[in-house]
């Protein structure tokens, strides 16, 4: 873990990221929020007959555009802050992890610096800031 080269763990779900840099041992601790209100579904409503039951599906419709255009900013916002690593570990609860790693499969040159993504509990900084250092000292990629 030396050569100043750059190494990225990045935990992340829709609320926030958060990203460890490591370089020469040395470690820096960013967050990144997303900004993207909590996945709302619409209630139990289903097509009506009237001729206003199409209003509701095309409201619906503009909802999870938007939310998937805000998690679409969230993850280049994210891509931003991590694209000059040489290599990236990236973990988290839920899909942000898979989302982001689709995000990244866009540009080939970014996607082969992903050296590993698993599934993580929700953790303190300090817990995830552990995790990237034992990640990248067991680096045998």
């Amino acid at each position: 873990m030396n050569n100043n080269k750059k190494y990225i763990g990045l935990w992340i779900d829709h609320e926030k990221a958060f990203i460890v840099t490591l370089i020469d041992g040395n470690q820096t601790l960013k967050s990144v929020y997303s900004d993207v209100p909590g996945h709302v579904r619409p209630s139990g409503k289903s097509r009506s007959a009237t001729p206003y039951g199409s209003q509701d599906i095309s409201a619906e419709r503009r909802i999870e555009e938007r939310y998937r255009n805000q998690l679409h900013k969230y993850y280049k916002k994210i891509i931003y802050e991590i694209e000059d690593a040489d290599k990236i570990f990236i973990f988290g609860p839920g899909e942000a992890r898979i989302e982001l790693k689709k995000e990244m499969k866009r540009s080939k040159e970014r996607f082969i610096k992903i050296v590993g993504i698993e599934r993580a509990d929700r953790m303190t900084e300090a817990q995830i800031i552990a995790k990237v250092k034992a990640f990248f000292s067991e680096d045998k990629r």
